[in-house]
């Protein structure tokens, strides 16, 4: 179901322009500021507002309120047009949005240059069925997911990606090709992850990269983003001191984390980081 059905229209947008700014709430009064005389109020199943969508001069205009509330004004103009009141189901209405982005960015950026070596597909396969067996449906984080081959390996195995990463061309790859879903895709910074990800029983973060003196800190923050968001915690490196600083990371976090070497593949992940809560 895409965003416009869900309001039971032909057509609608979105006032934020990008996935990442739906935690912004200057987003609000520019929606507020609308001419309008017919208003939409979309509320989940425990009657909390997720968006509001206004009439104007160039159609549907909407704001979500998955990542912040709505402002006084907001409700105000809402009130002041005797909008009507519809109902979605949170998790229904949040894969619309992300479906929307996602078309979004597929359309304004090229895919990149194909990376996936087709071998790894089986190898990486291996190495989470063996540590976590197959799923039941259950949520997995995708957390730097690329170009999507570990979220087509989390879909072979029967659990549910939610994936994310910040390269534009490398998502339009991923869902160009169908290892991403645009149901399942957000375009963000991952070192902000807990703003958009609610909290998920697994994640995996597959072949991070380079963890040295100048990015260690970005990856600090984006490895403990993925800690707080999971109970379980997969992550590969390419080096044995990355996977020691994964470590130290989660340990911090009140995580016990496994280290162990993977000689199976003998490029990506050859370092493994199985974390858990203490």
């Amino acid at each position: 179901m895409n965003i416009a059905e869900i309001f039971e229209l032909e057509d609608l947008r979105f006032v934020e322009p990008s996935f990442a700014d739906l935690t912004d709430s200057r987003f609000n009064a520019l929606l507020a500021d609308q001419d309008t005389s017919e208003g939409r109020l979309l509320l989940d199943e425990a009657e909390e507002p997720l968006a509001l969508a206004f009439q104007g001069n160039n159609g549907w205009v909407a704001g979500s309120f998955l990542c912040r509330n709505p402002s006084v004004p907001l409700i105000d103009l809402f009130e002041s047009v005797n909008g009507e009141i519809f109902q979605e189901n949170r998790a229904v209405f949040a894969a619309a949005v992300r479906e929307y982005y996602s078309n979004l960015l597929t359309k304004e950026f090229p895919p990149a240059i194909e990376d996936l070596n087709p071998a790894r597909r089986g190898i990486l396969g291996t190495l989470i069925e063996n540590l976590w067996g197959s799923g039941n449906g259950e949520t997995c984080v995708d957390c730097c997911c690329g170009s999507g081959v570990g979220s087509l390996v989390l879909r072979d195995l029967n659990y549910s990606p939610l994936s994310y990463d910040n390269d534009q061309s490398l998502l339009s790859r991923g869902l160009f090709t169908g290892r991403l879903l645009p149901a399942e895709t957000m375009c963000l910074n991952a070192m902000n992850a807990s703003q958009y990800v609610e909290p998920s029983p697994k994640g995996i973060g597959i072949m991070m990269g380079d963890i040295n003196t100048f990015t260690q800190d970005m990856w600090e923050a984006i490895v403990k983003e993925l800690f707080a968001a999971t109970r379980e915690t997969l992550i590969t490196v390419g080096r044995e001191p990355e996977a020691r600083l994964v470590a130290a990371w989660g340990e911090e976090m009140g995580r016990t984390v496994d280290v162990s070497e993977n000689p199976k593949d003998p490029i990506y992940d050859l370092w493994v980081c199985e974390a858990h809560i203490a």
